[in-house]
């Protein structure tokens, strides 16, 4: 079966190239978190005798996955790298600079190209931050959930409130000038009056970003089988509310779901996912996303999860791989467009599909009139309300 149709349905230069991100998965954190469901394991069951990771023989093999990769992209310029995990800042600046100078063999590197890291404050040190900084990485992501210690507590997180406070004056004396805070809210034991309370700690720091999501209880983690007691479905919504209006308030504008962010300073790498850009993914677990205007296709892949089969040379780096089938491309351009508050210009659907958007005009049509898009031809964009019902919205473009 062939994923587009042929050229006399549509022009071949409706699919282009989109910008193409690295993502870099470090699969190590210092304690699995009870709600998180990554692909994350203990340093500890890691580590040698000598109580050390693998780094270099996991740097070793990023860079050999990284080859197979770069046969597919091969002079294609990158756009930016988030380094995630796990807890990425477990492995060393010297680690780091060995790793980008393997990327920089490899690959093309666009002029100020944003490379983000993320870092748990548990794991801060000035020094090492230094080093992080001197290496090329130029925007931190810092896991901070809640500055309260007993919320922090009920998430098994291994900082307290003040740590994350001196890690973000940590950050900035290392040169960071461009930083995200994740936190959470709707925690076990949160009230309102809490989460604000988050809210203005976060404020007071002044992150160019923030991340500020609810408390979602997932498969395969620990609140999954032991549910925490979470705040009422009215708590929830008045915080949702009350702490959005606070947040434009201060100067953070909403532009994705849960991201929020000083002018121009939203995430770049963020950004080209959700606009449908492509995407390598090297380390275990990660994911890649890839267009092929050779073939016309685009590709999904996936990498071995767990670390010791990943570092394993006599096992496959790729754990699975898939074409993305014509019918398949509507929801899944969807699901990630409609995601930002903005949405997108509508001639970025043909572009970044190869499908022509006249497929989609009844669809379109009729969501506009339910009033869950906005009533602009020229861009492909949910109203506040379709934002609410999000769900709702992208079950019109199931096929």
């Amino acid at each position: 079966m062939t994923l587009f149709p042929t050229s006399t349905e549509i022009q071949t230069q409706e699919l282009q190239l989109p910008p193409l991100s690295l993502y870099i998965h470090v699969p190590w954190c210092i304690r699995k978190c009870p709600y998180c469901d990554f692909n994350s394991h203990q340093a500890d069951k890691a580590q040698n005798n000598e109580g050390h990771l693998p780094e270099q023989q996991y740097v070793r093999t990023l860079l050999n996955d990284l080859t197979q990769e770069a046969e597919i992209v091969q002079g294609r310029e990158l756009h930016s790298i988030f380094i995630g995990g796990g807890t990425p800042s477990l492995l060393s600046p010297e680690s780091y600079e060995q790793l980008f100078s393997g990327l920089k063999e490899q690959l093309t590197f666009s002029s100020g190209m944003e490379i983000t890291m993320e870092a748990n404050p548990g794991t801060f040190e000035q020094e090492r931050f230094n080093g992080f900084r001197n290496v090329g990485i130029n925007r931190l992501s810092i896991g901070i959930q809640s500055f309260d210690d007993k919320c922090l507590k009920e998430l098994g997180r291994i900082h307290s409130g003040d740590e994350a406070q001196r890690a973000m004056a940590m950050a900035r004396a290392a040169g960071f000038e461009n930083i995200n805070l994740d936190l959470m809210h709707g925690l076990p034991g949160q009230s309102e009056a809490m989460a604000m309370d988050d809210l203005a700690k976060a404020i007071a720091l002044k992150p160019e970003h923030l991340s500020w999501y609810q408390l979602t209880v997932e498969p395969n983690t620990v609140f999954w089988t032991k549910p925490p007691k979470l705040p009422e479905d009215d708590t929830l919504w008045s915080i949702q509310e009350n702490g959005q209006a606070f947040l434009a308030k201060h100067g953070y504008q909403q532009y994705e779901v849960s991201a929020y962010s000083q002018e121009g300073k939203q995430s770049r790498h963020n950004l080209n996912y959700w606009q449908f850009g492509d995407f390598i993914g090297i380390g275990a677990g990660a994911h890649g996303k890839i267009t092929d205007l050779t073939t016309g296709t685009i590709r999904r892949n996936w990498k071995t999860r767990l670390p010791a089969d990943y570092l394993n040379p006599e096992k496959s780096f790729l754990a699975g791989e898939r074409l993305l089938e014509k019918d398949e491309l509507p929801l899944e351009f969807m699901m990630n467009a409609l995601r930002l508050r903005n949405g997108v210009a509508t001639e970025l659907y043909e572009q970044r599909t190869g499908l022509p958007l006249k497929d989609l005009e009844s669809s379109l049509i009729k969501l506009r009139s339910l009033e869950l898009m906005v009533n602009n031809p020229e861009r492909i964009q949910p109203s506040e309300k379709g934002s609410l019902f999000l769900n709702e919205l992208l079950e019109h473009f199931c096929s």
